[in-house]
């Protein structure tokens, strides 16, 4: 038995996990490992079956292990029929897709349809959870939808980072519940007592406001790490020893201090944009964080630049390799990725583009998806680490070379030490290092 895994007990709490994605899987996978006793519902049928069958399309390290063994104690069993799967439990959980609308705001149509299917079939005094990144408002707009006096509402936010869901959900920096309602919060804080982490009851708002308020933090924080990148290679200092010294200052602390391609992925690009729609629409310009996702697309514009620049005028029918594609490493997640907007780019220079992620094998529009870092380089130009996969630590340049038609070698990660490029023939272009050329910011790249 693991850390925080307790006996199957028949009487434990009943919670009923709606969508079964990223995080409703992770999540209802991990209560079950609290133990509790957990279904986990979804519209899609055929996600439906093939959790049931033990197949999950979702890569994220630990979670097909914790759920095969979750599913083999009895504690947690997938369906695709809310009402039925609702009417016994005491929490309800929605973690359901809030996209973004076209004006930026989060799109609660998923969330409220849900409430108001599950409204009139759940029991008295039950709970419902809103576990979904929801804008301040929305445990109002949800227990307007139940229809429902003699239930409650509480939000929950979540705080997974893709590649290490299950170990932030086990051992979590904190735990957030906000209601209005009394009792609520601590109800839902309860269910978390396994987890040594501090428990933060709230309001509503405050709850809702918590999760949006930490990525906007974070993506500021991005921003400004690859602003002083560029800051470094005009002055010729080293972005590595800059960040050391700043994040060595207990008040700062060093995580998100790397500079890199530019930050996206599934929630910093969606919830800067709802918190800013958030914001001006109760009539306050957070022009702060609105000047970070400009700079974040320049950044990314400046990142083409880099690239470009190895090719000098010979861009049209250039091949580029590049190794990484999905947003971070540990996930196949293409969503705001920063290495397809970089292609994208690329390819509308006229760039031939052939990449290489362990963890993607499908297509991707205008990219050439090949089934090796080697096979990537065929022809190629010019090297781009956009993603900082492992593996590309002590990957054979060698190999790599010897197909491509010129040796330039581009790290939007800083991945890689310039003197082992030089070794193998490389001219290396880091972000923000001492020994990098200074590109042309201002080169017009077309998006």
């Amino acid at each position: 038995m693991t850390q925080h895994e307790t006996h199957h007990d028949p009487t434990s709490i009943r919670i009923c996990v709606i969508g079964a994605g990223y995080v409703g899987l992770t999540a209802g996978a991990c209560l079950a490992h609290l133990g509790h006793t957990v279904v986990c519902t979804d519209q899609s049928v055929l996600r439906v079956q093939e959790l049931q069958r033990g197949t999950l399309r979702i890569v994220e390290d630990g979670l097909p292990d914790i759920v095969e063994r979750m599913v083999a104690l009895g504690r947690l069993r997938f369906s695709a029929d809310n009402v039925e799967s609702v009417g016994d439990a005491d929490f309800v959980f929605l973690c359901l897709p809030t996209p973004q609308s076209e004006d930026g705001s989060a799109d609660l149509s998923h969330v409220l349809d849900v409430a108001r299917e599950i409204g009139p079939h759940l029991r008295p005094d039950a709970i419902v959870v809103d576990k979904s990144t929801v804008p301040v408002g929305t445990s109002t707009l949800v227990l307007d939808a139940l229809g429902r006096l003699d239930v409650m509402v509480a939000a929950n936010p979540e705080f997974l980072a893709e590649g290490t869901a299950v170990r932030d959900f086990l051992h979590p920096d904190r735990v957030v519940v906000g209601s209005d309602q009394p009792g609520a919060a601590e109800r839902v804080g309860s269910l978390y007592k396994a987890l040594d982490t501090h428990l933060i009851t709230t309001d509503a708002a405050s709850a809702e406001t918590i999760k949006y308020a930490s990525n906007a933090y974070l993506a500021v924080r991005l921003s400004f790490v690859n602003s002083m990148a560029g800051v470094c290679e005009a002055a010729g200092a080293d972005i590595a020893a800059v960040m050391d010294g700043v994040g060595s200052d207990h008040r700062i602390g060093r995580a998100f201090l790397t500079p890199g391609p530019g930050w996206g992925g599934s929630c910093f690009p969606k919830d800067t944009s709802a918190l800013l729609h958030t914001s001006y629409a109760r009539g306050f310009d957070f022009t702060l964080l609105r000047s970070a996702t400009d700079y974040n697309r320049e950044h990314q514009r400046w990142m083409v630049s880099k690239v470009l620049a190895t090719l000098g005028d010979e861009v049209e029918g250039a091949v580029v390799a590049m190794w990484g594609l999905a947003f971070k490493a540990g996930t196949d997640d293409l969503r705001d990725s920063p290495a397809i907007e970089i292609a994208r780019q690329l390819t509308e220079r006229g760039c031939v583009v052939r990449a290489f992620d362990p963890a993607v094998r499908h297509h991707v529009p205008g990219v050439t998806v090949c089934t090796s870092y080697v096979e990537a380089c065929r022809g190629a130009r010019t090297l781009v680490i956009a993603t900082e996969w492992p593996e590309f630590i002590g990957a054979d340049l060698g190999a790599a070379g010897r197909v491509m038609q010129d040796r330039a070698l581009v790290d939007l990660r800083n991945l890689l030490h310039p003197d082992t490029a030089a070794a193998h023939g490389f001219r290396y272009e880091g972000v923000g290092r001492a020994r990098s050329g200074v590109a042309d910011r201002n080169v017009q790249v077309a998006g």
